[in-house]
């Protein structure tokens, strides 16, 4: 489906303010039950394949919208689990490193704040390991074409992991300087372990001016949509909103760090 929105083009590094584009905790709310029940089976995520199409009542519209995610980081943050967790699968128990690309879709409903509108986000995560991307010099620019958002992970419990952010960012980025970037922080519950301090996270958003989203290791309920949502409707809105500027379509709130932008609503 075309993605149509409207927007005055601003900074495309701009942040969308939580629950100003999508209703925050929708998948609470009663009349998201028909739209979350496609997405689970016997109160468990549905697994989706690649070629597999998303199916919806006949009475019911919808429209689905196509994204490429990249998970970058290295080894042993756990993008792996990941995506795995992002997509309801079992997380293994047990790290291993991803000999090449694999790739995980991910379907999440919205409803726009503004029309009240539903959207299918049909998220296509890219998982590379480290080892192969030094390997293979293909990997790396195959993960990034045409990438709509990266996910960069640090873990909680590898103090290397988030020193090495900043170039992890920089490397990560070039050339896709129109892509949605977010932060996630691993194994976040095991905080008995952990090598980073709040402290040192919250420093990191004054400067990068990015979202730090943190995720734990739990890998015994990995269907609760509570602990994925915030992440999943972020990059919904984020991805949205990139849209919206890119097609000039239609004006959305935003959190800028100039207060020169001026908002139209058509």
């Amino acid at each position: 489906m075309p993605r149509q929105c409207v927007v005055e083009p601003h900074d495309m590094a701009q942040i969308v303010d939580p629950g100003s584009i999508v209703v925050a905790d929708w998948h609470r709310s009663a009349d998201s039950k028909e739209f979350f029940s496609r997405i689970l089976h016997k109160k468990k995520r549905r697994n989706f394949g690649l070629l597999e199409a998303l199916v919806m009542p006949p009475n019911v519209s919808v429209d689905t919208v196509h994204y490429k995610i990249f998970i970058s980081g290295k080894s042993g943050v756990g993008k792996t689990a990941l995506a795995a967790r992002l997509a309801g699968l079992n997380i293994p128990n047990m790290h291993y490193e991803t000999t090449g690309i694999e790739t995980t879709v991910v379907y999440w409903p919205v409803k726009l704040r503004e029309s009240g509108r539903v959207l299918f986000f049909r998220l296509q995560l890219w998982d590379c390991g480290e080892n192969a991307l030094r390997r293979f010099d293909h990997l790396l620019p195959s993960c990034k074409e045409q990438v709509d958002a990266i996910l960069f992970l640090f873990s909680f419990t590898d103090r290397a992991s988030f020193d090495g952010l900043s170039n992890q960012i920089a490397r990560g980025s070039e050339p896709c300087d129109r892509v949605v970037k977010l932060v996630v922080g691993t194994k976040f519950d095991l905080f008995m372990h952990t090598d980073v301090t709040e402290r040192e996270v919250t420093r990191f958003q004054e400067v990068w001016g990015l979202p730090v989203f943190r995720m734990g290791g739990d890998v015994s309920n990995v269907s609760n949509l509570g602990e994925v949502a915030p992440l999943l409707n972020c990059l919904a809105e984020h991805l949205w909103h990139q849209d919206c500027v890119a097609t000039r379509s239609t004006i959305l709130p935003v959190s800028t760090q100039s207060e020169a932008a001026t908002v139209v609503h058509v």
